[in-house]
């Protein structure tokens, strides 16, 4: 099909038949809790224990019963309980001299923090003011036993492996990791340090890029490379990949040039879902699968690569980890630019954010937009989504999608 009656999908139209292939990895594994961040639990974690397991200080002071210090200002300090103690039982009209996370004694139903108080010898005095039942951190009020505490298809941060270690749990059931293979096409590709640069040459950035956001999200890199210009070669590659990966990306290759190779491969060695979406940069974006091996491959330029990876390839590999699904989250701002004339895709423009008077947000964009200019994916704090046909005035509300809330 020539590439002008290839009809152009819009991002919408991707992501349902994306996400209809995208059917997650069946095997899983018990790993250590230390090795869990970016791993996708495969079950439930119920919470063995309570916790806390017992009240305790929320600060560094003195506990008391509240109805033995009504209207007397004066407590005999007869106890002393530091976190990690075993607690005891608080003598009828005294104060216990307390420490945060210290179990609250027996009696207590009050904690004053320490600055509020006065000690003088073994006597406590006690501010004029003070709010019964306060500064305790009771049982259960983050955890109780048997409660869900993390639940199945989520992607582990650093905060929830804190959470399952608070409950007692060393290892986790997790589905094992997605298998990815990344190759760059182009004659004119060498690997960084692999010598100096011919004419005609570039450094391939495409390949470190993209393996470096697929570290982020947990995926397991298979060895690849780059390919040449030539067809036979791309189709024994992509056979080779399909042996060993669960998905394959490539970058570049995917247009309708003389030497652009890999649609025409996949078509020979798979087949091809879809080709094109209407969004720019990244159009020629195109899904399909080789053998039982899921398939993406991206434009060449290396924002373009960027872009489609995070809006399109990202969420994709999230799917096939099982990964609960999780919506792009824009928030408006001020746009600090104007669009005069509309485009008819939509457009993804590299952008950051600076605060005026007021502390309302404007999104700057960066003077270059060409798909070429990587450098301006490392000046930009996200990307400003411009709907197909929008004219844009400065000052007017646009979406803002920030990086650190795109990558995983």
């Amino acid at each position: 099909m020539k590439e002008g009656r290839t009809p152009l999908l819009s991002a919408e139209e991707v992501w349902a038949r994306m996400r209809e292939d995208a059917a997650p990895v069946a095997d899983c594994e018990t790993i250590a809790l230390a090795d869990a961040v970016s791993r996708v639990l495969a079950q439930d974690l119920r919470a063995p224990i309570t916790v806390p397991g017992f009240d305790n200080s929320a600060m560094d002071g003195y506990a008391f019963r509240a109805s033995d210090a009504q209207g007397a200002r004066e407590l005999p300090v007869g106890l002393r309980v530091a976190a990690g103690d075993k607690p005891g039982t608080l003598a009828p009209g005294s104060a216990c001299r307390i420490f945060t996370g210290a179990p609250l004694p027996s009696g207590a139903d009050t904690v004053v923090i320490q600055e509020r108080c006065e000690r003088r010898g073994d006597t406590l005095i006690l501010p004029d003011k003070w709010t019964p039942h306060a500064n305790i951190r009771r049982a259960g009020e983050d955890i109780r036993a048997g409660d869900v505490i993390l639940e199945r298809g989520r992607a582990l941060t650093p905060q929830a492996v804190g959470l399952a270690a608070s409950c007692g749990f060393t290892e986790i059931l997790a589905r094992r990791r997605v298998r990815v293979a990344v190759l760059s096409t182009g004659d004119e590709l060498r690997a960084a340090g692999s010598g100096p640069l011919r004419e005609g040459q570039i450094y391939d950035s495409n390949r470190p890029m993209l393996n470096a956001l697929l570290a982020r999200l947990g995926c397991e890199r298979v060895a690849a490379g780059a390919l040449g210009d030539d067809l036979a070669h791309t189709r024994q590659a992509l056979r080779d990949a399909a042996q060993a990966a669960d998905v394959i990306i490539t970058t570049g290759g995917v247009s309708v040039g003389e030497e652009d190779h890999v649609k025409a491969a996949v078509e020979a060695e798979g087949t091809l879902a879809l080709w094109r979406v209407a969004i720019k940069p990244g159009k020629p974006l195109a899904f399909g699968r080789v053998g039982a091996a899921h398939f993406l491959g991206l434009p060449g330029n290396p924002v373009s690569a960027f872009v489609t990876f995070l809006l399109f390839v990202q969420p994709f590999l999230k799917a096939v980890m099982g990964a609960a699904p999780t919506p792009l989250r824009a928030f408006p701002v001020h746009a600090a630019f104007a669009r005069e004339t509309p485009d008819g895709r939509r457009e993804f423009v590299r952008a950051r954010l600076v605060a005026r008077e007021g502390g309302s947000l404007w999104a700057e964009t960066h003077p270059r937009q060409s798909s070429g200019v990587l450098s301006s994916t490392v000046w930009a704090e996200g990307l400003i989504d411009i709907a197909a046909g929008r004219i844009v005035a400065a000052g007017d509300m646009v979406p803002f999608l920030p990086f650190e809330g795109i990558l995983a």
